[in-house]
């Protein structure tokens, strides 16, 4: 499978941290997951490493969330193949800050 083009929406915090203006697009070899996108920005923009999912476990981090398709990814396996519709660059990314408060 040649290279894929995924488009990326990042929370305002995080586009600040990586002086990113609006979405983002990263290449991804082979089957997109949501690992591969992240391995692909985390190579391309290292000051998020560590910003979306932890150093060490991988682990996504709290109060962050992954949506494609208006479908919450967040508690899929980091290696589920990503849907039709972001692969094929209709549909973004989406990785959104949750909101907790009471």
């Amino acid at each position: 499978m040649p290279p894929v083009n995924i488009r990326i929406l990042l929370p305002p915090h995080l586009r600040a941290l990586a002086h990113i203006k609006g979405e983002l697009h990263v290449e991804v070899a082979g089957t997109p997951t949501v690992r591969s996108v992240l391995d692909a920005l985390e190579a391309a923009y290292p000051m998020l490493t560590g910003t979306i999912r932890d150093h060490v476990t991988q682990q996504r981090r709290p109060f962050l969330r992954f949506f494609a398709c208006e479908e919450d990814l967040s508690h899929e396996s980091p290696d589920t193949p990503l849907p039709e519709a972001v692969v094929s660059g209709k549909e973004p990314l989406l990785i959104l800050g949750a909101i907790a408060g009471g």
